[in-house]
């Protein structure tokens, strides 16, 4: 059996100190709570995205969100949940989830880090670029099933749809 060597390295960088960089080379507000937590407003094409970092020292890892700035009415939960089930069968990286508290729909993702030096600032680029794009993508099917009477099917084969040229 072979032995697994987790190389050691003593200068870490602050996985919230990464972020606080992208932040800034971005122009974006944020909110640096603590060394565990952050939260950034992001301008969308839909919306403004509340993304949120969560830092965790036992797990070794960051826990990442990025919300919608709408929510959804208790009486189209259900119909969101179908919906959120399309979606996640389409994605790669992440997933999407309801805040059931506050009915947010939101992109989650967590970075396990465990035995490296921290995220470069390529991968935190990434992990916002991916959510950005995923929410963007899927932002109408959320609005399709919520306000515009579609199934969650409808919502997502509307969504999927790419246009060609400008209007």
């Amino acid at each position: 059996m072979t032995a697994l060597s987790l190389a050691r390295n003593s200068t870490k960088q602050h996985p919230l100190d990464v972020i606080e960089r992208l932040v800034s080379d971005n122009d974006w507000i944020s909110d640096r709570r603590n060394d565990q937590e952050m939260a950034v407003q992001v301008p969308g094409r839909w919306c403004d995205y509340s993304l949120f970092f969560a830092w965790n020292d036992d797990a070794g890892a960051i826990h990442f969100t990025c919300a919608f700035d709408m929510r959804v009415p208790e009486e189209r939960r259900t119909l969101i949940y179908g919906l959120l089930a399309l979606i996640n069968e389409k994605m790669w990286l992440g997933h999407f989830g309801l805040w059931d508290e506050e009915g947010l729909p939101m992109f989650r993702h967590a970075l396990p880090l465990r035995g490296s030096s921290g995220p470069s600032l390529a991968q935190m680029e990434d992990l916002v670029e991916t959510a950005i794009v995923e929410c963007e993508r899927f932002y109408p099917a959320f609005q399709y099933a919520i306000w515009g009477g579609k199934t969650a099917a409808e919502a997502v084969a509307a969504a999927m749809i790419d246009t060609v040229g400008e209007a």
